[in-house]
């Protein structure tokens, strides 16, 4: 080993004398670096290698001067042990792509194709790689021959892969266009070519057609079909490659919603009337505009009246809906347009769930009450499982102070998990308490206190004590609360409601706040560290005893454990300095 590291140190040696000659360094300082280079040099030739030691090597080596005559031999080096790490870690893509990134600010172009060209050996399996080389053939290294074999190469490996094709597509439209550049250049400098002639099918992009021609062939789909068309439609001379693949797309892909989402949002883009000056005349033809895009989604809709189609048809209508508008009767016309839409959607039971919040949320904001109404009742009964459906539809029928919400309710709680109710009995309960008779109301809260769930038995607690107290008074809250509080689970909150009550009170009663802080520490006591700082500030307070608050601090210390020990500890102390 030691023969290996000398014979490395003796290659150094010129460079670092370099470095001394022109003056970058000192004697004392070279001296330094071939000492630390000994001891990085003996490292890297242990028997057991440490990835940190060549990156540290590689660091230490630096790569930042730019003198001629001492750049080489440190470029050569850093690549070097670049070489002999990515040999070690063959599987660590970081460390190959930090090789690449040296490799483009310093290496050559040869030392760069190396570089992919070892990686790529290791990682065939990684689309993304292949990817970043051919780009970087084409766009760093000015070679779409050597691209396009990468391309072709990432193929076999990867032969149904979306982003690969899109991508080499995009590649021969770009070498395309940077022929014409070439030729525009030429003819404008008017030099003669000679016998070297610029292809005309190349530079029309018949490259890039027979990519697209093969891509499809292997990946169906109109949504990649209409990628690859995006792509093509970036470049000014694809006219006739877009209509190309449009065609392709209606002949092969009418059964697909995708599609006819596309040809009707084109009619937006269409050519209309001439330049309109008004602003009247601008809204007229943008409806005219929106209605030719409906017709079409309407013909989609004859021969493919599916959810995903609706679902197209809706997203365009909400789209041009919540555009701004100044002129009422556009804004109007769009509004009906969407309502019709989601009617007849609805009425087709092809309506997707989540667009019933958005079609409420238009009644709603057209005062359209009777209509919302209606819609919640018919969203409940098409989604009776679920959740979200049964919350949006009640708490539009609570706005709207509706009484079907009563049954409602009840077939809410029918329909859905018990688990997964808490929500539904929450919104129930805040209901009863403005609407309904004060024994109606209490005979909810003692039908919630007896569910088998007990995250909603222990959240209605609190509802139910506060509840009482507003309609009733203190009495009634301290009754309820007497007894419920060994009617387990709790909620910590049921207990500080019932503290806050208590403290509201002309004259509290620190027996009964006693009370109810060691109850919730009997439930709580062991993390809520809050808890513990509440009790002993109104041991200090008016109506406590400070004398308390030592046994106190003992019993916390004691029952708290983990983070919460230290957070009450800073409290404390910060109390007692009279900082908080």
């Amino acid at each position: 080993m030691a023969d290996y590291v000398q014979q490395r140190l003796e290659d150094r040696i010129p460079g670092l004398e370099q470095l001394e000659r022109v003056g970058l360094f000192t004697r004392k300082e070279v001296k330094s670096m071939l000492k630390r280079s000994t001891a990085l040099e003996y490292k890297l030739h242990r028997s057991v290698l440490s990835k940190a030691d060549f990156v540290a090597y590689i660091q230490r080596i630096g790569y930042q001067f730019k003198r001629e005559d001492i750049e080489f031999p440190i470029i050569s080096r850093v690549t070097s042990v670049f070489r002999r790490a990515t040999t070690k870690w063959q599987e660590d893509v970081q460390l190959w792509l930090s090789h690449v990134a040296f490799s483009k600010k310093w290496g050559t172009k040869a030392q760069l194709s190396k570089v992919f060209s070892s990686m790529l050996a290791i990682h065939p399996d990684k689309p993304s790689l292949w990817i970043m080389a051919a780009k970087c053939e084409m766009e760093d290294l000015d070679s779409s021959e050597s691209a396009r074999h990468l391309f072709l190469r990432a193929l076999r490996f990867h032969p149904e892969n979306k982003k690969v094709y899109q991508e080499y597509f995009r590649m021969e439209l770009m070498h395309a266009e940077k022929l014409r550049k070439q030729q525009h250049e030429l003819e404008l400098a008017k030099i003669d070519l000679g016998e070297y002639e610029f292809s005309p099918e190349i530079l029309s992009g018949k490259l890039a057609e027979v990519v697209y021609r093969d891509a499809k062939q292997k990946i169906k789909g109109a949504e990649f079909m209409l990628s690859l068309l995006n792509i093509a439609a970036i470049f000014d001379f694809t006219k006739e490659l877009q209509d190309t693949i449009l065609q392709d797309l209606q002949k092969e892909h009418t059964d697909d919603s995708v599609t006819w989402d596309f040809m009707a949002r084109r009619e937006l883009e269409a050519a209309g009337a001439p330049e309109l000056r008004s602003a009247q005349g601008r809204a007229s033809d943008t409806n005219r505009r929106e209605e030719r895009c409906c017709a079409v989604y309407e013909e989609g809709l004859r021969s493919l009246n599916t959810e995903p189609m609706w679902t197209c048809y809706l997203t365009f209508c909400l789209d041009r809906f919540k555009r701004k508008t100044n002129f009422a009767e556009l804004k109007q016309k769009r509004k009906e347009r969407l309502l019709g839409v989601f009617q007849r959607a609805h009425d087709a039971s092809l309506l997707q769930e989540s667009f019933y919040k958005s079609w409420l949320q238009v009644l709603l904001s057209s005062g359209e009450t009777e209509s919302a109404a209606q819609v919640a009742i018919a969203a409940t009964k098409r989604f009776s499982q679920s959740l979200e459906t049964w919350n949006l539809s009640l708490q539009t029928l609570v706005h709207l102070e509706r009484a079907e919400a009563g049954l409602l309710f009840q077939e809410a709680l029918k329909n859905v998990n018990p688990k997964d109710s808490l929500s539904l009995w929450q919104l129930q309960a805040e209901w009863n308490m403005v609407s309904q008779t004060p024994e109606e109301t209490e005979a909810l809260f003692q039908k919630a206190l007896s569910s088998p769930v007990p995250a909603i038995s222990a959240a209605l607690k609190e509802t139910y004590l506060e509840w009482a107290y507003k309609t009733s008074g203190y009495k009634k809250a301290r009754k309820i609360f007497k007894s419920l509080h060994e009617h387990r689970p709790f909620t910590k909150a049921f207990f500080t409601k019932m503290i806050q009550i208590e403290k509201e009170q002309e004259k509290p009663n620190m027996s009964n706040l006693r009370d109810y802080y060691e109850r919730a520490l009997r439930e709580f006591g062991s993390s809520d560290d809050d808890l513990w700082m509440g009790y002993i500030r109104e041991e200090l307070g008016a109506h406590g005893s400070p004398e308390n608050c030592g046994k106190l601090h003992w019993r916390a210390i004691k029952s708290l454990v983990g983070e919460s020990v230290e957070r009450f500890t800073t409290q404390y102390t910060l109390m007692q300095t009279g900082h908080i």
